[in-house]
């Protein structure tokens, strides 16, 4: 009897659905085709214990299982659950006319339970889209998609509540939606609030721009100046994700095994710290057998901070030019290529020389020569696509010992939630979210200047030697620095303060 049950593959942030198809017929054992990895050629002793355990015997025939289709590889142990469902249909053990009828997906233990598997959310939409009646999860996964209400989605606990579910009786109790509301996701840990950090009032500043429109940042100044604690400080201004963000978001930390088991989506930004000695494969995403988003992805929609940037292998920093770029990270294997987003804020911390002390007087012990080495690991290219330039000098002596403190990060981020709100309305039918997502095209539409501010560009330009690109990063900066004014124009004072932001493209920084 051939028998047909449907579970799904993650390729990228997307599922395929793949056909399970068990066929018994005359002969003896148990063969696996299809393409499977070492992971599911395991899952039969799995499957075949777990059977064992529940009292289900192993027919004594031939029994072929196909996991359809045959030229793409299966990987993970997630197809337990739809392989044991279809042994028990084929064999008449149980009668489960609703097995071919859901998208199933689970690692079976040795008793019976039934563990969490990444990839829920992609297989909740596959489901959807599809025309499945339901998908039926771990319950820890499925709790992922406790605010999907677009199909059915059960979950469960044992390999017994599979077989209630698929025989085609009424199981509303494990539906996923009737579990309660979503939990709320838990906050980011210690953020420091930017009423606790003394001065520094320039890079406040430029800090919420890039807050407000999603720039990315680099902080150069002395050990001990703050950049680390403002980094972090940065993530309690940033407005929580709307559903849109929310969902982009979960699939990726779904896929990568990370999702919110609590429950729904992930709405909080994320905020990754990676160390700077991480591997390429870590920060931009890959593995051998599975493809694994990096960093860059897991941080998209959120902030990626890299602490002593220059301080990073030299392929590290210059392999985040295409994410940074391109706002996704395409990553291609011989038989395979799969692209994960990734629209993050990058968050650079670095000190100005080897010593650290550069233009703090006469701390600094490098020679010109030194310093020009040190910041020549910035590239040019990259540094073009760096938007914010921030230098930070120690807090002044009386600041310290006063404790003179500015703005808390509630008060800034009202302002930025705002400038945001401004930018979900004009980009409502671009797809993007904020104002350095532009593209060339959108950035002519949206930052047009008059007459004057054209002049005072065109000055700028030519004094300063600015790039296309770098140009182009002012015009974005300058169009968030007007949202932050609710300005529907940019203006002359809106470009000035842009520009004051690119103070390391000048040729004589380091002299």
């Amino acid at each position: 009897m051939l028998t047909n049950v449907y579970g799904a593959r993650c390729i990228g942030i997307r599922a395929i659905p793949v056909t399970v198809e068990v066929d018994m017929t005359a002969g003896i054992g148990i063969h696996l085709v299809g393409l499977a990895d070492t992971a599911v050629k395991e899952s039969l002793l799995r499957t075949i214990s777990a059977l064992q355990f529940m009292r289900y015997r192993i027919p004594g025939k031939k029994i072929v299982i196909n996991l359809a289709p045959a030229d793409i590889k299966k990987k993970g142990s997630g197809y337990d659950v739809p392989i044991a469902v279809g042994i028990m249909a084929a064999s008449g053990q149980e009668i489960l006319p609703d097995a071919g009828k859901y998208l199933m997906m689970g690692e079976l233990g040795l008793d019976g339970s039934v563990r969490k598997v990444p990839g829920a959310l992609p297989a909740v939409e596959l489901a959807a889209e599809a025309g499945f009646k339901g998908c039926i999860l771990p319950e820890e996964s499925a709790m992922e998609a406790i605010e999907y209400e677009a199909v059915d989605v059960y979950g469960v606990k044992t390999l017994e509540e599979v077989i209630q579910i698929t025989s085609g009786r009424d199981c509303s109790h494990l539906l996923i939606r009737n579990r309660g509301k979503a939990a709320s996701v838990e906050a980011l840990g210690d953020i420091p609030d930017f009423a606790e950090i003394i001065g520094q009032e320039g890079a406040r500043r430029g800090l919420e721009i890039a807050a407000a429109g999603g720039h990315n940042v680099i902080m150069i100044g002395p050990p001990g100046s703050g950049k680390s604690s403002m980094a972090r400080a940065l993530a309690g201004i940033l407005p929580p994700m709307d559903v849109q963000e929310a969902l982009q978001t979960s699939k990726i930390y779904s896929v990568a095994g990370k999702g919110n088991s609590s429950g729904g989506l992930i709405r909080s930004r994320p905020f990754r710290a990676p160390h700077y000695s991480t591997s390429l494969p870590a920060l931009i995403g890959g593995g051998s057998e599975y493809i694994m988003p990096g960093e860059v992805s897991l941080a998209h929609n959120g902030v990626l901070f890299l602490d002593e940037f220059l301080e990073a292998p030299k392929r590290i920093i210059e392999a985040l030019r295409s994410p940074i770029e391109d706002r996704k990270v395409t990553i291609s294997r011989l038989r395979t290529k799969i692209e994960y987003p990734a629209s993050f804020m990058l968050v650079a911390a670095a000190n100005p020389c080897p010593c650290g002390y550069y233009g703090e007087g006469d701390r600094c012990t490098c020679t010109p020569s030194r310093r020009l080495a040190y910041m020549s690991r910035l590239s040019g290219p990259l540094m073009d696509r760096i938007d914010i330039h921030l230098w930070l000098h120690p807090v002044d002596t009386r600041k310290l010992v006063e404790r003179e403190c500015g703005e808390s990060s509630a008060e800034i981020a009202g302002r930025v939630a705002a400038a945001r709100q401004i930018q979900k309305e004009r980009f409502v039918s671009d797809g993007i979210f904020c104002n350095a997502e532009m593209s060339m095209k959108l950035t002519g539409r949206h930052c047009s200047l008059d007459r004057e501010g054209k002049a005072f560009l065109e000055k700028l330009i030519g004094s300063m030697g600015f790039s296309a690109r770098a140009c182009s990063k002012i015009l974005k900066i300058a169009r968030t620095v007007a949202d932050l004014d609710s300005s529907p124009d940019i203006r002359i004072s809106h470009l000035s303060e842009a520009a004051s932001f690119r103070f390391l493209d000048k040729k004589d920084l380091m002299q």
